[in-house]
């Protein structure tokens, strides 16, 4: 028979599986690959363009003022300053410049009435102190407007060096070209973004697939030799930390697989010895029971010490025979030949003969349903074996009074179980022991080297139990003393049937 399979660990959320992880680990890094080169590449482009926009507009500037201003009338008049504007303006075959020419206090403009707004006094002021060229963006609105102030200079006597004549002029530029330039460039960084997003996706598929192959082939294993299929192993393809890992365990697992091997060859070893030397020993023991029953028979016409050993090797022949005979039991468990014999009888009844054969109605107190009440499909002999063994260990080990129950219960989907409880008034079972009530050969009191137990009734308790389909189990009750219950299941109910002639 199979040993019973592991239960599945709970499915870990979608959100912290491998392949989402590595999924969202490259869009992360692509979109982060993306927006910073987009980041760079749209700051560099947008200074090259207004660069370059700035760097004509000052050159084209410059070559108009130095163009017209040798033919300046100086001092100029308003006329003068007015017609100077306008000859700067006109040098934009576009017709977007628009200037303003100051002298003074006196000012005029290639528009007439212009307000020229875009000028900053810290502009004008720069500009006034300095025969630099001076520029700046101005922001109004959603509009940008290049800002451009120079002094025109003369070159003349009364000595050599360049002197500033007092007239200055300032041109604005509307920057719609290039606002229109730096909007296809953002436009053109988003769509290249979401290509370079999506190959990320694919390309983290495709990594996570190659990782993920190996890792749900591990996790196959895994479960198969959880499941008991020790012969498991991995193809080992490659030699990065995965294929490590196959190989690993792959070794791991041909490692276990011996070690279960050798061990499985000792238990069915040591369990062949015992069956042998169980059946080896009844013949001879078979002979020593029939020489005791002789010599107990004439103890009391032996002298005292001769009487005493006597009834000491009976005792102990006694003794032997029924640890014999529970080895025997235990090894049919073993082998799997226990085959239960069913048959419907009354659990009660069962009960108190249980009690009769052994002379157990006047130390145990027994509280079952009334004759034919209770009914269930069980192995008589083996149940009296259960019985037997739980009342007799509560009376050895525990105090009386010993209680004996049976009654039903319900379980959960509707199904029926009988319900045997053995309780006893003694100290209990220790918290330590409880675990270990049932295995073979346990004593919870490791001072009692010789008891009248084999140390194997238990064990053969639970084999029995198991083999019907039920369930023991051992606690402490509140009040003190220990509790045995078995639970066995029930036939269910047949629906009446009618009669049909």
């Amino acid at each position: 028979m199979s040993g019973p399979r592991l239960p599945r660990r709970p499915r870990l959320p979608q959100l912290r599986g491998l392949r989402v992880r590595l999924v969202l680990a490259f869009t992360l890094v692509a979109a982060v690959t993306a927006a910073t080169t987009g980041a760079l590449t749209f700051r560099e482009a947008r200074t090259g363009v207004l660069q370059q926009s700035q760097d004509a507009v000052i050159q084209q500037l410059r070559a108009q003022v130095g163009r017209l201003a040798p033919n300046l009338a100086f001092p100029p008049g308003q006329g003068e300053l007015g017609r100077l504007a306008g000859n700067v303006a006109r040098a934009d075959p576009s017709g977007s410049w628009r200037v303003l020419v100051t002298y003074g206090e006196l000012s005029a403009t290639s528009v007439p009435g212009d307000p020229f707004q875009e000028l900053t006094p810290a502009l004008r002021g720069s500009v006034e102190s300095s025969m630099a060229t001076v520029f700046q963006r101005v922001a109004a609105g959603d509009r940008t407007a290049l800002v451009v102030g120079m002094s025109v200079t003369f070159a003349e006597v009364p000595a050599k060096g360049v002197y500033a004549s007092g007239i200055h002029v300032f041109l604005t530029v509307p920057q719609t070209t290039e606002r229109a330039y730096v909007d296809a460039l953002v436009t053109a960084v988003e769509r290249a973004a979401v290509p370079a997003l999506t190959l990320a996706v694919l390309l983290a598929l495709l990594a996570a697939r190659g990782v993920l192959r190996p890792v749900r082939a591990l996790r196959r294993a895994t479960r198969s030799i959880a499941e008991g299929h020790l012969d498991t192993r991995l193809a080992v393809d490659g030699s990065d930390e995965l294929a490590d890992l196959s190989h690993t365990f792959n070794e791991t697992a041909a490692a276990l697989e011996k070690s279960v091997a050798e061990l499985r060859g000792m238990e069915t070893r040591a369990r062949r010895f015992a069956a042998d030397v169980s059946h080896e020993l009844r013949t001879p023991l078979a002979a020593m029971s029939a020489v005791t029953d002789v010599l107990d028979e004439d103890a009391a016409r032996l002298d005292p010490d001769t009487a005493t050993a006597v009834r000491l090797i009976s005792e102990e022949t006694v003794k032997l025979a029924r640890l014999v005979d529970d080895l025997m039991e235990i090894s049919r468990f073993d082998a799997g030949a226990a085959v239960p014999h069913l048959d419907e009888i009354d659990l009660a009844e069962s009960l108190r003969r249980t009690l009769d054969a052994r002379a157990w109605t006047r130390p145990v107190d027994a509280d079952l349903p009334a004759p034919g009440a209770l009914r269930g499909l069980v192995d008589p002999r083996r149940l009296d074996v259960v019985v037997a063994n739980l009342v007799g260990n509560a009376l050895r080990h525990g105090a009386r009074p010993v209680t004996l129950r049976l009654y039903e219960a319900g379980e959960p989907g509707g199904a029926r179980v009988a319900v045997i409880e053995v309780l006893d008034s003694g100290p209990g079972i220790p918290d330590d022991v409880l675990p270990h009530v049932f295995e073979r050969f346990y004593k919870s009191d490791a001072a009692r080297t010789r008891t009248e137990g084999s140390g194997l009734g238990l064990a053969i308790t639970a084999e029995n139990v198991r083999l019907h389909g039920g369930t023991v189990r051992a606690a402490n009750r509140p009040e003190g003393g220990a509790v045995f219950t078995v639970r066995l299941p029930l036939p269910a109910d047949e629906p009446p049937r009618e009669d049909q002639w």
